[in-house]
């Protein structure tokens, strides 16, 4: 029963924080079967794999310095940052670079980063709460809930969004340094981000030391909130600027491009379809929407979209038109 309620509270407020990432990409979602394999990645390969690097290279400290202490505040601050950041970073590496076609915007390097992070977490997570009832019983469960899932249960994501920033920079980049140090910026950032977190969790006791570290973590997760935000709204000045063409060749009627730049009447317009038995078409619109705008953008700045997905996009548009509500 204590492993099945570690498990249960590891996994499910994770599935829950993932939900709410996908919902903030408000007008050009990302593939579900993807997102469920970032995830997948971040629950068997990241965590697996840094439960095992991270305990090796942690023994080989504590045989060479033969003091838990340092081994363990070595293992926080330096090893653990470096090896768990590589881990899930590579999984957002291996979409930027295979499924470029699906990496369009900062909102998705966010998506993409957030979702392994928190699949991470769940492993994680499962694991610490777990240990809490075994060193103090069931209220070293309960305590261990409410920090790693109340407390810092977005911290995870957090740290490896920096790197989907750093990649989806790049990916919106034709040329210049930029284009080439955002990546390795991001990552860093990630890096050191997740190591200045813990140091501090090491080197602070006391619920005074807790409070003061919480009181930073959520500062950090206020302000990419409002990054999000103007993400979002990035987004929909994009939709904004290149669905008007679509517009003006009346492919899509006016109450459909007013729609389809509002996440709102978005929302109403689908929640609507439900009851008309039109929401399978009317939900595939507006994504094709998102995706047509954002391969214009691309074509405008960077020149790497191609001509005959853009046609594609707008033959369906033309298809789904008649049959989407606004």
């Amino acid at each position: 029963m204590p492993f099945l309620t570690s498990l249960f509270f590891g996994f499910t407020p994770m599935f829950l924080f993932a939900y709410i990432l996908y919902w903030t990409d408000r007008y050009e979602r990302e593939p579900k079967i993807l997102l469920g394999a970032v995830f997948f990645w971040g629950v068997a390969i990241a965590a697996g794999g840094a439960y095992i690097v991270n305990t090796a290279l942690g023994m080989g400290i504590y045989i060479f310095t033969g003091s838990e202490i340092a081994t363990d505040f070595t293992t926080a601050t330096l090893i653990a940052p470096v090896v768990e950041e590589s881990l899930k970073g590579l999984a957002v590496l291996i979409v930027f670079l295979v499924f470029r076609r699906e990496f369009d915007s900062i909102i998705d390097g966010i998506v993409y980063a957030g979702i392994v992070a928190l699949g991470f977490a769940a492993t994680e997570n499962t694991l610490y709460i777990y240990r809490g009832f075994q060193d103090n019983s069931w209220q070293g469960l309960w305590f261990l809930v409410f920090v790693r899932v109340i407390l810092v249960g977005w911290q995870h994501p957090f740290y490896t969004a920096f790197t989907g920033i750093g990649l989806a920079i790049t990916r919106l980049r034709r040329s210049g340094c930029v284009k080439y140090l955002a990546p390795l910026i991001g990552f860093g950032t990630a890096m050191f981000m997740h190591a200045f977190h813990n140091g501090l969790a090491s080197t602070l006791n006391g619920i005074g030391g807790l409070a003061f570290g919480s009181f930073l973590d959520w500062t950090g997760w206020f302000f990419m909130f409002l990054f999000i935000l103007w993400a979002v709204s990035k987004d929909r000045n994009l939709l904004k600027k290149h669905l008007k063409e679509e517009y003006q060749l009346e492919l899509i009627t006016a109450p459909q491009y007013h729609t389809a730049v509002s996440a709102w009447k978005q929302t109403s317009a689908r929640m609507r379809a439900l009851s008309s038995g039109k929401y399978k078409s009317t939900k595939r619109f507006y994504q094709v929407c998102g995706e047509l705008a954002h391969k214009k953008e691309q074509l405008e700045t960077v020149g790497d979209a191609n001509l005959s997905v853009i046609e594609a996009y707008r033959a369906e548009l033309v298809e789904l038109k008649g049959k989407a509500l606004s």
